[in-house]
């Protein structure tokens, strides 16, 4: 098999796991969302999940400062507003506004859920060891929605410049994971 070099600034579109996820934060009465693709999860129970947030993005200032976050999980559905939401900064502009998506209350966050979303995460952030250096948030999730009525949802994943990957065939394999 032939093999040739391949750019080390395109990497993370061959290992990215998506989904590409809408994160919302709130302070001082404003709402934003921010997109985000870099996300793991780290741990079953409690569920915890890390994210990459760059400290030049609005909402890492956010997130810093109020510690909390809803994941909000599209379908490709609403593939365009998600990349919109992403091109677009929230320090002067309403995205949910913009964007025509729905703010709902959260139960344990001050951050809005976002109805147009098949999931929502209520997340708090429990490690920040890693923020200055990486922008890494250690969050666990404290509640977790879903729409019942959205059944096999297609999600949407980054691979890099304007490039997406939407889901496709579900197989089911023999696993010990529960």
């Amino acid at each position: 098999m032939a093999r040739r070099s391949f750019p080390l600034s395109k990497v993370y579109g061959l290992l990215e796991p998506g989904p590409v996820v809408m994160v919302t934060t709130a302070c001082g009465g404003q709402a934003n969302i921010m997109t985000l693709s870099w996300l793991t999860m780290m741990e079953f129970e409690p569920p915890l999940a890390g994210c990459v947030v760059s400290d030049r993005n609005y909402s890492f200032g956010l997130l810093k400062a109020t510690g909390e976050c809803v994941i909000s999980i599209p379908a490709v559905e609403i593939a365009e507003k998600v990349v919109g939401c992403g091109n677009t900064t929230g320090a002067k502009t309403d995205k949910f506004k913009k964007f025509g998506l729905t703010p709902l209350p959260a139960s344990k966050v001050g951050a809005p859920l976002i109805e147009e979303c098949f999931a929502n995460l209520e997340c708090r952030v429990i490690d920040t060891s890693m923020v200055d250096k990486y922008g890494l948030f250690i969050l666990e999730v404290v509640k977790a929605w879903i729409d019942p009525s959205v059944k096999n949802p297609r999600t949407i994943h980054h691979r890099g410049r304007g490039n997406f990957t939407v889901d496709g065939k579900r197989i089911r394999l023999k696993s010990k994971m529960k």
